[in-house]
Parts: structure tokens; C-alpha cells; sequence
């Protein structure tokens, strides 16, 4: 038996996501914060070339161990299914669309800074609800989802907390809408 490379859109971001943080955490501190961090409304700054990567990045970045395994938990678990379902290129495209349009929504709306995968964790939960949709019917696993994944982080979202619940509702809308969108069967979006 030999070890295969699986899902090469979903380890590779997992592998980057740690390399950023141990890198972060020893030899270079300020790396997350300069590079993989979103800024907040009032600090985003137009003519920072730098705050606009990181409406791309920022879901690569991660305060600690913890927050990184939390997000890859499922990540890990979710992610090679829905490679196998929609592609590499196309999830990949899902993962980059999910962190601009939170970042953006973030810069907008919000005055603390984003980091974090979550929104990406929480477009993969409500995309596998759709793996086996068809066109013209609504999966009554989608409907449960929404329900409990999607209720909670909007219960949530009137706590005061360190957690993004607006970066979650965003991503599991995006994961709503690649689903409704396009049917999992390997294709271009």
C-alpha cells in the first residue's frame, strides 16, 4: 500500500495554513498579523496593496494550534468529498470566492480584523449537503443543515465573543449558493 496525495486542493491549504502558523509562532510573530489578517472597517486602507491580499488571505491565517485544528477538524473530513464531488480547480475557486466575499463583508461591516478559516469550514458543511442534489429539488439534508449549523451561529451571533459568527453565516451562504448553483459531479462552476 502506498499514501496518496487525495485531495490536492484541501492538503495543500491545510499544509500552508500550518507552515503561516509555525512560522508565525517562531520565526517571524508579526506574519499573521502583517499578511494574514483582515483589517476591520476604519482600517482598511484603499492604497495598501497589503489590505488587499488579505481579502484573500486572511482565511490562511490563525491565532493558534487550537483554532487551527478546530477548523481543520472538519476541513480534513469534509473537503476530500467535496474535491472528489466538484474538482480541484472548482473547489479551490469556491475557497477563494467564500474568503473575498468575507473579507469584504468584514471590511464593511465590522471594526475587529477577520482571520481564520471558518468561513471556508462552514461553505464546505453547506455544500456537502448538495452532493447528492439534482437540479430541481431541495435536499431535505440541506434544510437540517441550514437549521442547525446556520441557527446556531445566528443565536450566536448576539453574543459578544473573539468568533467571526458573521464570517460562518457568510461562508455557509456561499456553500448555499455553489450548491444550488451547480450539482456536484465534477465540472466547471
Amino acid at each position: 500500500m502506498r499514501i496518496k496525495y487525495n485531495a490536492p486542493t484541501v492538503l495543500t491549504f491545510t499544509l500552508i495554513c500550518a507552515i503561516v502558523l509555525l512560522l508565525s509562532q517562531t520565526l517571524s510573530p508579526a506574519l499573521t498579523k502583517n499578511w494574514f489578517m483582515v483589517p476591520g472597517r476604519g482600517n482598511f486602507h484603499v492604497g495598501s496593496f497589503k489590505n488587499w491580499v488579505t481579502l484573500f488571505t486572511h482565511v490562511i491565517g490563525h491565532a493558534n494550534w487550537s483554532h487551527l485544528i478546530n477548523n481543520f477538524t472538519l476541513i480534513l473530513v469534509i473537503g476530500p468529498m467535496l474535491e472528489e464531488n466538484y474538482g480541484s480547480k472548482d473547489l479551490l475557486l469556491m475557497m477563494i470566492i467564500t474568503a473575498l466575499a468575507t473579507g469584504i463583508l468584514n471590511v464593511l461591516f465590522f471594526k475587529t480584523a477577520l482571520l481564520g478559516a471558518s468561513g471556508v469550514v462552514f461553505m464546505m458543511i453547506l455544500l456537502s449537503s448538495f452532493t447528492n442534489f439534482s437540479r430541481g429539488e431541495i435536499p431535505l439534508t440541506f434544510i437540517l443543515v441550514l437549521i442547525l449549523y446556520m441557527g446556531v451561529q445566528i443565536v450566536n451571533s448576539f453574543t459578544s465573543d473573539n468568533i467571526s459568527q458573521f464570517a460562518h453565516i457568510i461562508g455557509g451562504l456561499c456553500g448555499s449558493f455553489f450548491g444550488f448553483l451547480r450539482p456536484g459531479t465534477r465540472g466547471n462552476l
